[in-house]
């Protein structure tokens, strides 16, 4: 049987290796992770391959997801859409949410991921 990655890193520029440097979570030392650098990517990931056994959620995925004052101008999502297209997805589909983890150095990013998992999860 092929061996699938079955761990989600979600970072736009940071390997697990390097989230075990400054969480210390023996979890970011295995080698089954499959790293997804943006919204499309994750979701695309979870399409195909189905929901991974855990996932590890950083929240600024590019510079450029702050809008520009006054402007339409697009925006990068971060982890928080992807966090909420995961519940949307596990929803839509009655699926259990993974594990899940934020690793994300930006302290209000990533309360506001856990935040909304661990709601959806005490549905």
């Amino acid at each position: 049987m092929e061996m699938t990655k079955r761990l989600l890193f979600l970072d736009d520029i940071r390997y697990p290796i390097e989230a075990y440097h400054y969480t210390r979570q023996g979890i970011f030392l295995r080698k089954d992770w499959h790293i997804v650098r943006n919204y499309e990517q994750f979701v695309n990931r979870i399409l195909e391959k189905g929901l991974p056994e855990m996932i590890s959620f950083d929240h600024d995925l590019a510079d450029e997801h702050y809008l520009e004052p006054d402007t339409n101008t697009f925006a990068e999502k971060t982890g928080y859409d992807c966090a909420k297209w995961l519940v949307e997805y596990c929803m839509d589909h009655y699926l259990d949410l993974p594990k899940f983890y934020c690793h994300s150095m930006n302290p209000v990013g990533k309360e506001n991921i856990l935040s909304l998992l661990e709601n959806f999860k005490q549905l």
